[in-house]
């Protein structure tokens, strides 16, 4: 298959490469020069435990990309969707679409730009981080899920995934993307309160200090979910079962036992967030992940104050006006203790 990889970080670079060195015709696009130009000098390298090699494809900054291509990934980081997604859409086929393989609900943007026939939805959870320039860090399987933004089960998607199993041997098709896509909403704002302090996901989770929050943070979410009539998929340890408002707390310790494992089996030790602050000193996917679930939510007349004042601390955090730290993530108990 012939595919545009627009966005060559952690997860776009991880897929492509993977899709390369099994023989697909891969066109990497990045805005990142250096990165760019590491791509077409050597090859983009994947490291990590569970891969070491190194793929060549072509690599072109946004603006000197050509052609059409019928079969388009996005995987920039999700503040970036719109404006990546206007950039991209002159290079997307009449007959071709655009797979989202993001956090978030960035379909949403995606289809109010190329449209919603050209739209298609991915949820992703596996590890990896981008290094430097020319490498990445595959560090650890997750849940690769394919799906069809109305629903449906097409032929469109049944070819995608059979190219997507050259990634991953377990990548699956669904019918409910959105509730996919609802239920990683709930682990990433779950991941959002674990990288305001420095503690790694499987710390963090496992810290009985602060497992209110992460209980109460994820039955936020799933209320709005619910009052949009979404069904939350599960993946990974991640119950949304387990964190439905009148579910039992035991059912969510069970549930938070097992992210923990998930992720103390993985490479990658913190997350992407905490890897934007910390690392590449750089904003996070806060408003563009976290801000639709407030919005939603108000549109569904389910309150959000935990979510909202999460918003609150990254971009306190982010600002440098609060450390990353157990004092911050107190900050955020103590909205949970007075709710």
């Amino acid at each position: 298959m012939k595919l545009l990889i627009w966005g060559a970080g952690a997860i776009g670079g991880t897929i492509g490469a993977h899709l390369a060195r099994a023989g697909h015709d891969v066109t990497f696009v990045d805005r990142a020069d250096e990165h760019v130009a590491a791509i077409n000098r050597t090859g983009l390298r994947i490291e990590g435990p569970l891969a070491q090699f190194v793929a060549k494809a072509p690599a072109f900054l946004p603006d000197d990309v050509a052609g059409e291509f019928e079969h388009v990934v996005i995987a920039v980081k999700a503040q970036d969707t719109a404006d990546a997604t206007r950039a991209l859409a002159p290079h997307v086929r009449r007959d071709g679409y655009v797979v989202s393989a993001q956090n978030g609900l960035n379909e949403l943007v995606i289809k109010s730009i190329v449209g919603e026939a050209r739209t298609m939805g991915c949820f992703v959870n596996f590890g990896a981080d981008y290094i430097e320039p020319g490498l990445i860090q595959y560090a650890g399987r997750g849940a690769v899920v394919l799906g069809e933004i109305d629903g449906r089960v097409t032929p469109r998607i049944g070819e995608l995934h059979r190219v997507f199993r050259d990634f991953d041997d377990a990548a699956i098709v669904t019918a409910n993307i959105w509730g996919y896509l609802w239920g990683k909403l709930a682990y990433g704002a779950q991941l959002f309160a674990t990288a305001l302090t420095n503690d790694s996901i499987a710390d963090a989770l496992a810290d009985p200090r602060y497992r209110d929050v992460y209980v109460e943070v994820a039955r936020e979410v799933m209320r709005v979910a619910r009052a949009r009539d979404i069904t939350p998929e599960g993946f990974n340890g991640f119950d949304p079962h387990a964190f439905a408002p009148d579910a039992a707390r035991e059912v969510a310790e069970r549930s938070l036992d097992e992210m923990v494992a998930f992720n103390r089996r993985s490479a990658k030790t913190h997350s992407g967030i905490w890897r934007d602050i910390a690392i590449r000193k750089r904003r996070t996917e806060t408003d563009a992940q976290l801000g639709p679930i407030v919005t939603l939510g108000a549109e569904a007349g389910v309150a959000t104050p935990l979510v909202s004042r999460l918003i609150e601390l990254m971009h306190e955090v982010e600002d440098g006006k609060r450390p990353q730290s157990h004092a911050t993530l107190d900050l955020l108990r103590a909205a949970v203790l007075t709710g």
